[in-house]
């Protein structure tokens, strides 16, 4: 009978233990500073100067930029010009913008620049601030 009771404030110690080493963790966590990721606003502010980042699904090309553009690609103005079902056709958007490969990107003033683009050179075309 005492064995039991040991081992059942032995479980209790630890669970208590474990309990508080883990409101220790979520609070240390949470008054760290969050650095934002850079990318993210190097995106919005991309979109904030009008650039728009015409690709396809199926375009390695533009899974390159995606990823060279990485959280910053949600804050993006990104066309999809492939056809779900038929990547060989354009949507019209794309035909619309004369979009003649991917990835293209189309600037407030009428600029383009294709194929994958660094963000040194979309930071130079948009005016946005990029310091790696």
């Amino acid at each position: 009978m005492k064995t039991a009771m040991k081992i059942t404030r032995n479980v209790r110690t630890a669970s208590i233990a474990v309990l508080i080493v883990l409101a220790v963790f979520v609070v240390w966590k949470k008054s760290r500073p969050s650095t934002p990721d850079p990318k993210i606003a190097f995106g919005q502010c991309l979109t904030d100067k009008g650039a728009k980042f015409y690709g396809a699904y199926w375009c390695p090309h533009c899974t390159a930029q995606k990823k060279l553009l990485g959280k910053g690609f949600s804050k993006v103005t990104y066309i999809e010009c492939a056809v779900p079902g038929n990547p060989q056709k354009q949507t019209e958007d794309c035909k619309n913008a004369k979009i003649e490969g991917y990835p293209t990107w189309i600037f407030a003033d009428g600029a383009r620049k294709s194929g994958e683009v660094t963000l040194r050179d979309l930071a130079d075309q948009t005016g946005c601030p990029w310091n790696p």
